[in-house]
């Protein structure tokens, strides 16, 4: 397959199928999609009533997965989808191999995480697992794409922020605002590589129409490697804050952070969290810069990147 193919003024060789379209960076890379005029075949688990020039939106269901076999005939060749994003969890991703390939499915973009990485050995049971699924699923998509002649690509970010949807720094904003201060386990000084959901979607498009860069996996991160602890006084900085900031020893962030679950917003959080704040979580995408000309952001957040 040539980088020709992905410019083919025939119809279907410019549609691009979408999982996870509504999910965080979802939303951000369907914009993206719209202004380059491609055609778009939005699927998600939601109905969904927007009406976006260019987009055609799917509801995915179990009764959608059933009998694929009987109904890809259907699917006639100008309807085929040849190139796929996929924004949803990628350990949900095998559920729908049959949907994609019945729609023909040559080349998918999947998005990962570093997470892979840095909570495999996280003393949280769930991160672990968390870990570990994310690693498995890797494989059974790369298994899967193989055996089928699918090119294959995976994009693993870093820590994901902007726009003030993300569940990294927008979470720690909210506590901010909520309590005034923010909490830090001795002197923070873990190094981290933020990266802006703009960023991500960009790197997903771009990935898709580099044909060189098929059948490998990158780790993605923002230009710049900060201190945890700079990473908060930043966002105390953009919300017009004096940085407050609590250095307090394992056992008191263990006990605060047993209070905090009974809130619904925080019951997520484990005292992990705090013990990755001095561990360094950086990743360099020199190979991804190479490949398909990734050029991130350094951290610079905006009010934008802030939720109201």
């Amino acid at each position: 397959m040539n980088e020709d193919n992905l410019m083919d003024c025939s119809s279907n060789q410019k549609t691009v199928g979408l999982l996870g379209a509504t999910s965080f960076v979802g939303s951000c890379l369907l914009q993206q999609l719209v202004r380059q005029s491609r055609a778009v075949v939005a699927f998600s688990r939601r109905e969904i009533q927007q009406a976006i020039p260019n987009v055609q939106w799917k509801k995915l269901s179990r009764d959608s997965r059933l009998n694929l076999s009987a109904r890809s005939s259907a699917i006639k060749a100008e309807n085929k989808i040849p190139f796929w994003i996929c924004l949803a969890p990628i350990s949900s991703l095998p559920e729908y191999f049959e949907l994609l390939e019945m729609y023909g499915v040559q080349r998918i973009v999947v998005l990962s995480s570093t997470s892979r990485y840095t909570k495999n050995n996280s003393s949280d049971p769930t991160e672990q697992r968390l870990a570990l699924r994310l690693a498995e699923a890797e494989t059974l998509v790369q298994t899967w794409a193989e055996a089928r002649n699918i090119e294959w690509i995976i994009l693993r970010p870093t820590l994901i922020y902007g726009l003030g949807r993300d569940k990294n720094i927008s979470e720690i904003a909210h506590f901010i605002r909520r309590f005034g201060l923010f909490p830090l386990l001795g002197k923070a000084s873990g190094l981290r590589q933020p990266i802006h959901i703009q960023d991500v979607a960009d790197a997903c498009l771009s990935v898709l129409q580099t044909p060189a860069s098929v059948n490998r996996a990158y780790n993605i991160s923002g230009a710049e490697i900060i201190p945890y602890r700079e990473m908060i006084t930043r966002i105390f900085s953009v919300m017009g804050k004096r940085p407050q900031l609590l250095s307090i020893p394992l056992w008191l962030f263990k006990a605060a952070v047993r209070l905090l679950r009974c809130l619904p917003r925080y019951r997520k959080w484990s005292s992990a969290m705090a013990e990755r704040m001095n561990c360094d979580m950086v990743f360099d995408h020199i190979d991804a810069e190479r490949d398909f000309g990734f050029k991130p952001r350094c951290f610079k957040l905006t009010s934008e990147d802030i939720p109201a």
